[in-house]
C-alpha cells in the first residue's frame, strides 16, 4: 500500500508602498515600472510617484526601471515602506546626435525631436532602396512606396504639411542637400499611365551609410531654411579609419506574388459584356459570322470585349477564339471547346532572384583619410523580361591643412540601366500596366501561357522570315477578325 502526503505551505503575502523620485530635482516620477525579480507581478507609479505592490517574502527583489534612468534593484526586506531615488542614465543622455552641417551635440543638449540610427539599420536587410529600409524604424516617419521595380519612395515626416506643395523630407548627405522630389511625369504622378523611374534617395548606397539622424520639427531643420520645412534626414557616410579597412557585403533577394491579394477568377463565364448578339440580342457569343466558309454561321468569342460577363462555359460548344485568327497558331482556323483557361493571370509572374554586392576600402593617416567604394545591385523584376542593373562608384577623402582646418571631397558615379520597367497607373499613351488589365479587363477563357507561346512563336519566326518582324503582338483582344491588331489590350508578353 502506497500512501501520499501533500503538505501545502502558504507564503505570507505582504504589501509594500513607497514613492519614487528623481535624483536631479527630487520630483516624483510617474510611470516607473516595478517588477518582482524572478516572479510574476508588477506595478507602476502613479502621477504622484507613489506605488503599491504585493511581495511574497522578505527576500524578494524589486526592480525599478524608467526610460532615461538607471535601473535599480532593491530588496523588499521586512518593512512595509520602500522609497527609491532614481539617477539619470548617463549613457542615454550622452548619446551623440548630428544636428546639421557636421555639428554634433549630446542628446540632452538638443531641445527638439531628433532620432538617430546606426548605418547597420539600413544595410543589414540588403534592400536596394534606403527609403524602404527606414520603414518602421523611426517614429513619425511615413514611408509610402509601390511594388514597382526601382520605383520611387515617398518619405514624409509627421504628416502632410501642405495641400499644394511637396511634402517630401529633405535629404542631407555629408552636408549636401539632396531633394527627394519625384521626377516622373505629371501624368504618372496623378495616376495616369506612366513609368516610375524612382527618386534620388533610392540611389544612395546603404552600405556607405555610417549613421542617420532624422530631424522632425521646424526648429530642428531651421538651418536649412524653407527646404527643410518638411523635416530633414541627415546621412553621414563612412570615412577612413585607422589602418586599412576592407568591408565586403553581399545579399540575395527572392520574390513571389502573394496570391491571397490577387483576384480569384471565376470559372463559370467567359468573354463578353453581356447578351448583345443574335436577331434578338439574347446571345452572348457572336453567331452571325461564317468563319470556315461552309455556309453556316459559327460561334465566335466577342474578341473586342475585355470582360468576362459572357456565355456560360460549356465544353459541348465549339467556339472560334483569338488563336483561330493567328496564322502561326496550331489552332488557326479551328473552333475549340468553350471552357475556362487552365492558366489564369497569376501564372504570368516570375519568381525573381536578385543579388547585390559591395566593397569599401578605407584608411586614415596623420594628415587625413580616404575611402573607395563600389556597389553592384542587380534586380530582376516580377514581370517577364524586366531588370535593373545599378553600378555605383564613390570616392571620398579629407586632408587636414591645419589643426583647425580640414578640406574634403566626395565623388559619386551612378550607372543605372533599366529594362522592362513596369507601367503604373491607368493606361496612358504607349504605357501599359498589366495589373489594370488582370484586375479588371480580362477574359477568363484566355490562357496566359498560350499568349506567351504566341509571342515567342512569332519572335522566333522573325529571326528567319522578315515578314514576321514587328508582328509579335498577337493579342487576345482583337479589333477585328482579319487585321490582327489590338483594340484595347496588347499581348501581355509584348507589353
Amino acid at each position: 500500500m502506497l500512501m501520499l502526503f501533500a503538505v501545502a505551505a502558504n507564503a505570507q503575502q505582504r504589501t509594500i508602498t513607497g514613492i519614487v523620485t528623481g535624483k536631479e530635482d527630487g520630483l516624483p516620477l510617474p510611470g516607473v515600472s516595478i517588477h518582482i525579480q524572478g516572479a510574476a507581478g508588477g506595478a507602476l507609479t502613479g502621477a504622484d510617484g507613489r506605488y503599491s505592490i504585493q511581495v511574497p517574502s522578505s527576500t524578494a527583489v524589486l526592480q525599478f526601471s524608467f526610460i532615461g534612468y538607471t535601473t535599480q534593484s532593491r530588496s523588499a526586506g521586512n518593512g512595509t515602506v520602500l522609497n527609491v531615488v532614481m539617477a539619470p542614465d548617463a549613457t542615454a543622455l550622452s548619446e551623440v546626435v548630428v544636428t546639421a552641417l557636421g555639428i554634433t551635440r549630446n542628446r540632452n543638449q538638443v531641445a527638439y525631436a531628433a532620432q538617430t540610427l546606426d548605418g547597420a539599420a539600413v544595410s543589414e536587410n540588403r534592400s536596394a532602396n534606403i527609403g524602404s529600409s527606414l520603414s518602421g524604424k523611426v517614429s513619425g516617419l511615413e514611408i509610402r512606396q509601390n511594388n514597382t521595380m526601382g520605383g520611387s519612395t515617398n518619405i514624409v515626416i509627421r504628416g502632410v504639411k501642405s495641400m499644394t506643395q511637396n511634402n517630401q523630407a529633405l535629404f542631407v548627405i555629408d552636408g549636401v542637400p539632396v531633394a527627394n522630389n519625384n521626377m516622373n511625369t505629371a501624368n504618372q504622378q496623378s495616376g495616369i499611365g506612366g513609368y516610375d523611374y524612382g527618386n534620388p534617395a533610392s540611389d544612395i548606397n546603404p552600405d556607405d551609410v555610417e549613421n542617420i539622424t532624422v530631424l522632425k520639427g521646424a526648429a530642428a531643420s531651421a538651418l536649412y531654411g524653407s527646404r527643410g520645412s518638411n523635416g530633414v534626414i541627415l546621412i553621414t557616410t563612412k570615412k577612413g579609419k585607422s589602418g586599412l579597412n576592407i568591408t565586403v557585403n553581399a545579399g540575395v533577394n527572392y520574390g513571389v506574388i502573394d496570391k491571397s491579394t490577387f483576384p480569384k477568377y471565376q470559372k463559370k463565364y467567359g468573354a463578353g459584356y453581356g447578351p448583345y448578339y443574335g436577331t434578338d440580342e439574347s446571345n452572348y457569343l457572336v453567331d452571325n459570322v461564317d468563319i470556315n466558309g461552309d455556309g453556316v454561321n459559327d460561334l465566335v468569342a466577342p474578341l473586342t470585349e475585355d470582360a468576362s460577363y459572357g456565355a456560360a462555359f460549356d465544353p459541348n460548344l465549339m467556339v472560334y477564339q483569338w488563336d483561330a485568327f493567328d496564322a502561326t497558331s496550331p489552332n488557326f482556323g479551328k473552333a475549340r471547346p468553350w471552357v475556362a483557361a487552365k492558366n489564369d493571370p497569376t501564372t504570368f509572374f516570375e519568381k525573381p532572384l536578385s543579388n547585390n554586392q559591395s566593397i569599401i576600402l578605407s584608411n586614415s593617416y596623420d594628415k587625413g583619410t580616404f575611402k573607395i567604394g563600389f556597389n553592384r545591385d542587380y534586380q530582376n523584376g516580377i514581370l517577364p523580361n524586366s531588370n535593373i542593373k545599378k553600378n555605383v562608384f564613390n570616392f571620398g577623402s579629407t586632408y587636414n591643412i591645419t589643426d583647425k582646418l580640414t578640406i574634403g571631397a566626395d565623388v559619386n558615379y551612378f550607372n543605372i540601366q533599366g529594362l522592362g520597367r513596369y507601367g503604373t497607373g491607368y493606361n496612358g499613351a504607349g504605357v501599359y500596366n498589366p495589373m489594370t488589365n488582370f484586375r479588371q479587363w480580362w477574359q477568363t477563357n484566355v490562357d496566359v501561357k498560350e499568349q506567351k507561346d504566341a509571342y515567342f512563336r512569332v519572335k522566333n519566326l522573325a529571326k528567319t522570315n522578315p515578314s514576321y518582324v514587328g508582328k509579335e503582338n498577337v493579342t487576345w483582344n482583337l479589333a477585328d477578325y482579319t487585321s490582327g491588331r489590338p483594340i484595347f489590350w496588347d499581348n501581355p508578353y509584348f507589353s
